[in-house]
């Protein structure tokens, strides 16, 4: 094993370290483990995070969460990932681009385009195609390209992004990543931007799920073991129809021969675990997520403007906005370059700046909502009797698990 930038994975890194066959001289210079001071499993890899996790000002990289209303916000503190990531000793290399706000800025807004960051390009795909949709082929992919497009070209082994619904997932399937979101709630996320406190969390994105075990760990507080040989024979998995649950025309048009080849790819997933004594319920049925109560986005505007944003500004002590209706000002006074085309409008930060209801009634519109993806998904999980179910990268499974929401 030799280290190659494009395709080492964090944990092979490690190991190199660990068996004296590269030294951290050369990947890049390291006083505290050429003294022999060890901090943990990742000590002295490079991580590139979303531009929404919050660093203190003295590291040299701002947070903007893709806009230009935060260029200049100074932070005294970084947030409490990103200092546990720091304790960790994992090198901060820098700040990756993301859709702007996590989408909520503009409806039907390209992913991985912020009016700070431009436009993130998967580093397969040379362009954004015309007229593409904004999950397309061609489109990188979720909120957090910037930090899957980063571990995909080379620049570090390891990202972490947030996700909302598809995040996460989405920008790593088109990046050829592996990558976790944790359970919602179970991080500090002070010093995070978030669009809601409902939805998002933060997670890892990695070349390897080796990378992305040892990762989450650090993040939980948690030592995981290494995967056991047969764990398979004890678990049972439900795959969803690929012909069924995959993505939505309106969001990304197949072409002629792609649907086919994912269908094929997916049914030799299913005859792997078969082989490797899994029990498998295929194909299952799962209620699809148009029967949720239609509340995601009156939740999303009401917690991205009453408790997301408050929260982001707080991690600064110098910022130029104090609210949404601010930022909202300074977009239309700042019109060239907050608001370039061909994304001109900020129709969902007006929204956002207008959201009704009061906390209580809020509150209720999520637990309703969380009830009733936890009622399908419960009743899948016990009918079926299985322990896994999963689907397509590109599928809104994602849907119920992102509505089902925290304990809060």
């Amino acid at each position: 094993m030799t280290f190659n930038v494009l395709t080492t994975n964090a944990v092979d890194l490690q190991q190199l370290f660990e068996e004296k066959r590269i030294t951290s001289a050369q990947i890049t210079r390291d006083e505290e483990r050429q003294n022999g001071q060890f901090r943990g499993p990742l000590h002295r890899i490079p991580i590139i995070l979303k531009d929404s996790f919050v660093t203190a000002s003295e590291l040299g990289t701002s947070t903007t969460a893709g806009s230009y209303a935060f260029i200049g916000a100074k932070a005294s503190k970084n947030g409490a990932i990103t200092q546990r990531l720091i304790e960790a000793g994992l090198i901060i290399l820098g700040k990756a681009n993301m859709t702007e706000f996590a989408g909520m800025k503009m409806t039907m807004m390209m992913t991985g385009w912020s009016a700070h960051g431009g436009q993130t390009l998967s580093p397969y795909v040379g362009k954004i195609e015309d007229g593409e949709k904004i999950l397309g082929h061609s489109a990188p992919g979720g909120s957090s390209t910037g930090s899957a497009v980063a571990v995909a070209a080379g620049f570090s082994p390891l990202g972490m992004g947030t996700k909302t619904i598809g995040s996460i997932v989405t920008p790593s399937t088109r990046a050829g990543l592996y990558a976790l979101k944790p359970t919602t709630g179970v991080q500090d996320t002070t010093g995070l931007y978030t669009m809601t406190e409902f939805f998002d969390s933060p997670g890892p994105m990695a070349k390897s799920a080796a990378d992305v075990r040892v990762l989450s760990g650090i993040l939980l507080g948690r030592h995981f073991k290494s995967p056991l040989l047969g764990f398979w024979e004890s678990l049972s998995v439900g795959l969803l129809d690929p012909k069924i649950w995959s993505m939505s025309p309106e969001f990304c048009m197949q072409f002629e021969g792609t649907a086919e080849q994912m269908v094929e790819e997916y049914e030799e997933t299913v005859s792997a675990l078969r082989s490797g004594g899994c029990s498998l319920r295929y194909p299952i049925h799962c209620t699809d997520p148009s029967v949720l109560p239609n509340t995601i986005l009156p939740i999303a505007y009401w917690d991205f403007r009453n408790v997301c944003i408050p929260r982001f500004i707080r991690s600064f002590h110098e910022c130029s906005v104090t609210s949404v209706a601010e930022i909202v000002k300074f977009n239309k006074e700042n019109r060239e370059k907050a608001l370039p085309a061909p994304f001109v409008e900020q129709n969902d930060l007006e929204g956002a700046m207008n959201a009704i209801g009061e906390k209580e009634m809020i509150g209720e519109l999520k637990q309703d909502l969380r009830m009733a993806a936890r009622d399908i998904l419960d009743d899948l999980f016990n009918k079926e009797k299985i322990n896994i179910l999963a689907a397509p990268g590109d599928s809104p499974l994602c849907v119920h698990a992102a509505a089902a929401g925290n304990n809060s």
